[in-house]
């Protein structure tokens, strides 16, 4: 066995600090190093010694998760953990965790509602799987020589199957014509369709503040969140954005300059009225482990009237969006751009699309937005 991560774990609760230190002890990859009672003691120990991982409760006497990460800004200090928000599923709750991952958290999980909740095994999965990858534990063993080999490739298969998509690709009919400080573009009918998952959250304040308040065309966006975080994300980016942000409402007709957030715990789609297409949420069970999914939200868009479909898949575990774009690209065009590994707080949902070959560009964080906007025309 390898040396253990050590986590350090704040909450000002007694029986929360039990409950999370026997899940991190269960595992023989972690360690808990040190508990703090509040913000004081935690940034204490946080100056003196080094952490892999800090579980951080938000609501806590003297000073608070929120006024912990302030402090760490505003002092600069630089910390080798990254940081695990233990969040309550409410309103104030919800809205202290959209900002907390502003401030710097990596990710968050949400409390449990009861002492049997919290002594369950949904509680310690989900705990145990956002500590993993805050500590960069690879969750699957090391590859073998020959694995490395036949990975090796397989990239070589999709790198040719990549340049073979591009070569086929319709040249873009899109023009650009400016007339003083407005934008008209002879455009086909397009949306934008982005999917995220672990790391999205902040990822999104990098894309979403970007785009133009006369953007000409909608944009869906799924990122998994439980039901009442999305509604806190939408509004904090609605706040920061020039473009409009809003969660989606079932019945939504998706207008250029509005941006459409799936909440969580529905899955999104687009249904055809007519040649009027409109957001409509379904209640089949989570798929990919997850509800929302992207799936979902990518298949339904083959039957509607857009005539071209631009896929964003950024950071996340997992290979949510694969599929739906696969089976998406069967019945449109579209064009896929995903973020590369060196910006991803999780290389998942972008390395599963890249496999495929569909992939159109890979981009950092930092170019997304202006990638999007080149192949929109604007």
């Amino acid at each position: 066995m390898g040396i253990k991560k050590k986590v350090l774990v704040v909450d000002d609760s007694a029986l929360m600090r039990r409950v999370i230190c026997d899940i991190i002890t269960s595992d023989g990859n972690l360690a808990v190093e040190d508990i703090a009672k509040d913000g004081v003691e935690a940034f204490s120990l946080l100056t003196d010694k080094q952490y892999d991982v800090v579980v951080l409760d938000i609501n806590m006497p003297r000073m608070s998760g929120l006024e912990l990460l302030e402090k760490i800004r505003k002092m600069k200090l630089k910390l080798k953990a990254n940081i695990i928000m233990n969040s309550t599923l409410t309103k104030e709750g919800a809205s202290e965790t959209i900002r907390a991952l502003e401030l710097g958290a990596m990710d968050f999980v949400t409390k449990p509602e009861s002492f049997i909740a919290a002594k369950g095994n949904d509680f310690k999965e989900r705990l145990l799987q956002r500590v993993y990858i805050a500590a960069g534990i690879r969750i699957f063993p090391s590859r073998s020589t020959k694995q490395k080999s036949q990975e090796d490739q397989e990239r070589k298969v999709v790198s040719a199957a990549a340049i073979t998509r591009l070569e086929r690709k319709e040249p873009s009919r899109s023009v650009t014509l400016r007339t003083g400080n407005s934008v008209a573009v002879n455009k086909k009918n397009k949306i934008i369709a982005l999917a995220c998952s672990t790391g999205g959250p902040k990822s999104l304040q990098s894309v979403v503040p970007l785009l133009p308040a006369n953007l000409p065309f909608p944009m869906l966006i799924v990122q998994h969140m439980p039901a009442g975080f999305t509604k806190s994300l939408a509004d904090r980016l609605n706040d920061v954005s020039k473009i409009q942000v809003k969660e989606a409402e079932e019945g939504d007709i998706p207008k250029p300059g509005c941006v459409y957030i799936a909440p969580g715990g529905k899955h999104m789609q687009i249904k055809t009225q007519g040649s009027q297409p409109k957001i409509i949420f379904t209640d089949e069970p989570p798929r990919e482990g997850v509800k929302p999914c992207a799936n979902y939200m990518y298949e339904s868009l083959a039957d509607s009237p857009y005539d071209e479909i631009i896929c964003v898949v950024l950071t996340g575990m997992g290979a949510d969006g694969t599929k739906g774009i696969q089976n998406l690209d069967k019945k449109k065009k579209t064009y896929v751009i995903s973020q590369d590994e060196a910006s991803c707080v999780v290389y998942g949902m972008p390395k599963s699309i890249a496999e495929t070959g569909l992939v159109d560009q890979v981009v950092p964080l930092s170019r997304i937005t202006e990638t999007i906007l080149k192949n929109l025309g604007v």
